[in-house]
């Protein structure tokens, strides 16, 4: 719900302030509606019913894969398209993965999230409702802002939700904020957050001229000064920075460039996450054979390094698929 428009229609009703705190804690327990605040008068359960939506979002369409992955479309106000997952994990983890934008302005090639019209930033509430809808279905433990768009161009609001996720049931430590490098979003995270949010950052190639061809934004932000504030939030955190890299067919999966990648990770800093290409019809992916011989280069080199386990692929809802369309 947009929790600026709740706290001033409250306001405006002369309720107590704490009116606010009893609507938002009801909801993040997963409440499907203002009828089931029990707590709240009858008359006032009404005039929010009335004058403040409970979800910002809007559900157009649900997909579920194979795997028990669940993928919404939602639909802003004024009718942007946003895209959110639900990855259920056999060990009991529920992982929600949410978008900070409604498509992305930064054209990475392999991401079909890059091929769409950028619309806008989203709110905080709108971050919200992408949780609490699933919320809604079961408790959720995990939450990745690896959704549409580039979460640290929208610092502001990605963080805002991100300090609300414990009152849902997920703590900071399992909340992972995920970035190509944009280096004004990524100094002010390094620099202003106190809670103990993960970092990881989207890399895909060693070499600057291969990523700047995957990632233009490394024309502007190149990965050295990039990585340099990675460490840095290391050395502040004393915790990893997980490096993403998806693997392209004969692109950037040699074994070649599984040394030269170690060789730019030394240190204590970073773990790698390999992770299977999932087709967006731009490159192929790479095979089993390739993705085990890059792993086992960087795990010689003592570079932490795992492959991905891929969920929703079925319904293009896994990595680097969202893209707004109904599976």
């Amino acid at each position: 719900m947009d929790l600026e428009r709740l706290e001033s229609t409250l306001s405006a009703a002369g309720e107590p302030a704490f009116r606010v705190r009893q609507v938002w804690s009801a909801a993040a327990r997963g409440i499907a509606g203002y009828d089931e605040i029990t707590t709240l008068p009858k008359e006032l359960r009404a005039r929010l019913g009335e004058e403040v939506p409970f979800s910002t979002l809007a559900v157009e369409h649900e997909s579920t894969s194979r795997d028990g992955t669940l993928k919404t479309l939602f639909r802003t106000a004024e009718g942007h398209p946003v895209e959110a997952v639900l990855m259920r994990f056999r060990d009991g983890r529920r992982s929600v993965c949410v978008s900070a934008q409604s498509g992305c302005p930064l054209t990475c090639t392999f991401c079909a999230t890059g091929q769409m019209r950028f619309a806008r930033n989203l709110s905080a509430s709108e971050i919200l409702d992408q949780v609490l809808h699933f919320r809604r279905i079961e408790p959720v433990d995990h939450c990745v802002f690896m959704g549409m768009g580039e979460p640290l161009m929208n610092v502001e609001g990605v963080l805002e939700a991100a300090r609300r996720l414990p009152d849902v049931g997920i703590t900071h430590r399992r909340t992972t904020i995920s970035t190509v490098g944009w280096m004004p979003g990524l100094r002010r995270f390094v620099d202003e957050v106190e809670e103990p949010i993960r970092l990881a950052l989207s890399l895909h190639a060693p070499e600057a001229g291969l990523r700047s061809h995957l990632m233009p934004v490394n024309d502007r932000y190149p990965l050295e000064d990039v990585l340099e504030i990675c460490r840095e939030y290391a050395r502040r955190r004393r915790r990893r920075v997980f490096v993403e890299y998806v693997m392209l067919r004969g692109v950037n999966d040699r074994v070649e460039q599984a040394r030269m990648l170690a060789d730019l990770l030394q240190g204590e800093a970073f773990k790698v996450n390999l992770i299977p290409y999932n087709p967006t019809g731009m490159y192929d992916g790479s095979s089993r054979n390739a993705i085990a011989a890059f792993h086992k280069v960087l795990v010689r080199a003592g570079i932490p390094a795992t492959i991905r386990l891929t969920r929703g692929r079925d319904i293009a809802a896994a990595c680097g698929q969202l893209a707004a369309v109904a599976s």
